[in-house]
């Protein structure tokens, strides 16, 4: 019985080293975050959170349809610029059929280095042209997942 308890104990204190380091690592990731500029006069995008580290960053807020200046079946471009005024890339958002005075939430992850602001376009159709990804543009899903396991079987 005493093993037991002992098993016991060191399973519960390795779960709360578990617990414990996940929040520390989180808190530190989330520490890196400093807020971005924003340069346009959309007034019917909202957003409560705009983000960025040296390498990655994420925008957050709502979409209000108004009756004066309908966006409903549009497209919202976010271009993202460094502090000299470089292009990095854009990110293309579809506004789903929004009755007037109504509201969508968006979330915009990107990978970008070195982003200092962004701007905010309505467009009544999808550009042609290059918008930024997540996966690297020459692996699919499955290779990055293929990679990963093999990777993951060589430290084990």
């Amino acid at each position: 019985m005493k093993r037991l308890k002992t098993l016991f104990m060191y399973a519960l204190w390795v779960v709360l080293f578990i617990i414990f380091s996940d929040f520390l690592i989180n808190v530190a990731l989330n520490s890196t975050y400093e807020p971005i500029e924003r340069r346009d006069n959309v007034s019917q995008v909202n957003v409560y959170q705009a983000e960025a580290t040296l390498v990655n960053g994420r925008i957050r807020g709502l979409i209000t349809n108004s009756e004066t200046n309908n966006i409903s079946n549009k497209y919202l471009e976010f271009d993202f610029y460094s502090e000299r005024d470089v292009y990095l890339g854009k990110k293309i958002i579809n506004v789903n059929e929004l009755q007037p005075e109504e509201t969508q939430n968006f979330e915009i992850l990107f990978k970008l280095e070195d982003v200092a602001y962004y701007t905010v376009s309505v467009l009544d159709e999808k550009p042609e042209g290059e918008e930024i990804q997540i996966l690297p543009e020459g692996m699919t899903t499955s290779q990055v997942v293929l990679a990963t396991v093999v990777t993951l079987l060589i430290f084990w």
